[in-house]
């Protein structure tokens, strides 16, 4: 299965809860921090809605 790497570029303060929620169910902590997920429509979705605070890379 293909799996995509998800790095947080922007700050979640100031953003409402739910995209909080969101940064944390796909274990990022910090700002900058990058984590590698298999790639399932779950974790695209949770990427849609906070797609102005990650970028997504697909891994190899």
């Amino acid at each position: 299965m293909a799996q995509i790497k998800i790095t947080q570029v922007r700050s979640v303060i100031g953003r409402p809860e739910k995209h909080r929620r969101i940064i944390e169910a796909l274990g990022i902590r910090h700002n900058q921090t990058s984590v590698i997920h298999n790639d399932t429509p779950q974790i695209r979705g949770m990427t849609f809605k906070v797609r102005h605070l990650v970028t997504v890379e697909e891994v190899k």
